[in-house]
């Protein structure tokens, strides 16, 4: 295994024991890393199973792959899926999110915008930042040798987010106001859950009002201590944090 060069598809590339590859992934098979049929390759869809192969044709537009085994998603034995649920802030923090998230274990962004987030996206523009979150987390867990790949959704506001982890078992709000719990202690004694929800403002942080949905949904304000944090410290320390706890770190 160890001599197999690993990449990132998506399992509807995969059909009738061949994965067949244009664009970008035959450029970067053909051109960039010279690979040539016979050469043994690592395909990873993003629910983790992993595709072993051969290349089997190559022409000048696409690369056809045939697969030779396949082998169910390996996962650390009860860790907890981490989704980290980010109000998006400024300038490219929102990237450095994904990408230091993906390296960590995040299973799922859920980016809002928030009452304070500057960014307004929409239409053709929220479509291609998508695109562009998609590819980065797709280049961070084949960067990071991950067998699965996180996803990113996007919601219209704080309230949407926080409906969309109803299903968490464990639900936390990152808030300095009022009397949040320390997580070091909220922590200890804590079963370990099948599921984690981290809410994170942008810069400033939650209004009240959506610090109220959160609540509503089941999340227990919690702080990381004295020092503030920028938002996107927070979210990489506290996926830290948990993963140290309860996952693989």
């Amino acid at each position: 295994m160890s001599g197999r060069r690993r990449f990132v598809v998506s399992s509807r590339s995969i059909r009738d024991g061949y994965g067949s590859y244009d664009g970008q992934l035959h450029h970067h098979m053909i051109r960039v890393l010279r690979m040539r049929p016979g050469d043994e390759v690592l395909l990873v869809d993003e629910q983790g199973r992993r595709h072993e192969g051969l290349i089997d044709q190559v022409t000048q537009e696409w690369t056809a792959i045939r697969i030779t085994a396949t082998r169910e998603a390996a996962q650390f034995p009860d860790a907890p899926a981490i989704t980290v649920m980010q109000g998006l802030p400024r300038g490219e923090k929102i990237e450095l999110v994904l990408q230091k998230g993906t390296e960590l274990g995040v299973n799922e962004f859920a980016i809002f915008r928030a009452d304070r987030s500057v960014p307004r996206l929409a239409g053709d523009k929220l479509q291609n930042r998508l695109e562009r979150w998609n590819k980065i987390v797709a280049e961070a867990a084949r960067q990071s040798e991950r067998f699965d790949q996180p996803t990113v959704a996007w919601h219209p506001t704080a309230a949407a987010a926080a409906a969309g982890a109803a299903n968490a078992d464990l639900k936390l709000l990152l808030w300095e106001r009022g009397t949040p719990s320390p997580l070091r202690e909220l922590l200890e004694g804590q079963p370990r859950p099948a599921r984690v929800a981290i809410a994170i403002g942008p810069e400033g942080g939650f209004e009240p009002g959506e610090a109220e949905a959160f609540s509503l949904w089941g999340f227990t304000p919690v702080t990381l201590g004295e020092r503030i944090l920028r938002t996107e410290t927070a979210a990489l320390a506290m996926t830290a944090i948990l993963q140290y706890k309860w996952g693989d770190i």
